[in-house]
C-alpha cells in the first residue's frame, strides 16, 4: 500500500489554490497516490502591520514550512518561487518547478483604468520595495503606502482604505480566477516594473534524501521554466538580495540561449542600475549579470536599502 503523502502549504486562499493545483497535476500522473494537505502559519502571515523589508526578509514565508519538512511532519511543500530565499535550509532541495504562470505585476484600480490615468498624487498600495522603487521612477508624484495581507485582503483594502490602485502579481489573480471584467487591471510591462526573481513560478521543496518523493515530483518539472529561474536565482544569490532590497530580474529562453534583464534600485527609485545579459549557461548568465551591477555600484544601493528600508 502506498504511503499517504503529506503536503505542506500556507493557509491563504492563493497558497491553497496553488497547492491543490500541484496535487491535481500529480494525481493525473499517479492516480493511485493519496495526498493530504497540512496547513502551516508562517511568520510572514502573522506580522501584517509593517513592510516585508522590516519583518526579517529571507525565509519570511517558508521557514516554518522548511522546519516541518526537516521534522518529517510533511513530505513536500508548495511555495511561490519569489518567496524562496536563494539558499535553502540544509538537507532540503527544490525537486520540481512546474511551468511558469505569467511573471508580470499589475495594477488593480479603484476608479481609473490605466497608470497614465491616475491623478497626480494618487495613493498606491504595495509592500514591495522593488515595485515601489520602479513606480516612483516613472511616476515620482505617486504616494506609495504599505499594504499587507493575502491577495483577497488587499483587494478588500483597495475599496475600504481609499487606495487609488494596488500592485499585485498577475499570476496570483490568474490562479484564483479573478482576472475578470469586474476588476480594473493593467499589466505592467517589464519596462515599467521588472518582476521579482522567480515571480509566476512555483517551487516544490522536499527532503534531499527522500528519493521516492523527488522522483514523483520530477513528473511535473518544466525544464524551460527551471532554466530561466536558475539564472534569476543565481543573480539574486550573487547580489545577496532579498525582499528587503529593491532587486528585480527576469529571464527568458530563446532557442538554446538565456536572455536576462536585471536591476538594483535605490529605495526612492532615483537611482536604478540595469543590466542585460545573455548566454547558453543560466548560472554563468546570472553570475555575470550580478557582477556587472556590482561593478556599477550595486553593493552601495543594497547596503543603503538594508540600513534605511
Amino acid at each position: 500500500m502506498k504511503r499517504e503523502i503529506i503536503v505542506g502549504s500556507r493557509k491563504s486562499k492563493l497558497a491553497l489554490t496553488q497547492t491543490n493545483w500541484v496535487i491535481k497535476q500529480l494525481q493525473a500522473k499517479f492516480p493511485d497516490q493519496h495526498f493530504k494537505i497540512h496547513e502551516i502559519i508562517t511568520k510572514g502571515d502573522q506580522i501584517l502591520d509593517v513592510t516585508l523589508s522590516k519583518v526579517g526578509g529571507k525565509g519570511l514565508f517558508i521557514s516554518e514550512i522548511e522546519q516541518a519538512l526537516l521534522d518529517g511532519v510533511i513530505d513536500f511543500a508548495v511555495h511561490s518561487m519569489k518567496d524562496v530565499p536563494a539558499e535553502l535550509a540544509k538537507g532540503l532541495v527544490i525537486a520540481s518547478i512546474p511551468k511558469r504562470e505569467t511573471p508580470f505585476d499589475c495594477l488593480v484600480f479603484d476608479k481609473a483604468n490605466r497608470l497614465s490615468e491616475l491623478k497626480k498624487g494618487a495613493t498606491i498600495g504595495t509592500s514591495s520595495l522593488r515595485r515601489a522603487a520602479q513606480l516612483r521612477k516613472v511616476r515620482p508624484d505617486l504616494n506609495i503606502h504599505t499594504i499587507r495581507g493575502n491577495i483577497d485582503t488587499r483587494l478588500k483594502k483597495l475599496k475600504e482604505e481609499n487606495f487609488d490602485a494596488i500592485v499585485l502579481a498577475e499570476a496570483g489573480l490568474k490562479r484564483m480566477g479573478w482576472l475578470t471584467t469586474e476588476l480594473k487591471v493593467e499589466r505592467l510591462s517589464e519596462n515599467i516594473c521588472l518582476p521579482a526573481v522567480g515571480q509566476g513560478a512555483l517551487a516544490i521543496e522536499c527532503r534531499e534524501n527522500d528519493q521516492e518523493t523527488r522522483q514523483m515530483l520530477k513528473a511535473i518539472h518544466d525544464l524551460e521554466t527551471a532554466y530561466c529561474v536558475q539564472a534569476e536565482r543565481t543573480f539574486l544569490r550573487e547580489l545577496d538580495g532579498g525582499c528587503e532590497v529593491p532587486v528585480a530580474c527576469f529571464a527568458t529562453k530563446q532557442a538554446d540561449h538565456i536572455q536576462l534583464a536585471g536591476l538594483v534600485s535605490s529605495i526612492d527609485g532615483s537611482t536604478i542600475l540595469n543590466v542585460f545579459e545573455s548566454g547558453s549557461n543560466p548560472i554563468q548568465v546570472g553570475k555575470r549579470a550580478a557582477e556587472i551591477l556590482l561593478e556599477k555600484g550595486a553593493a552601495t544601493l543594497i547596503k543603503d536599502a538594508r540600513e534605511n528600508g
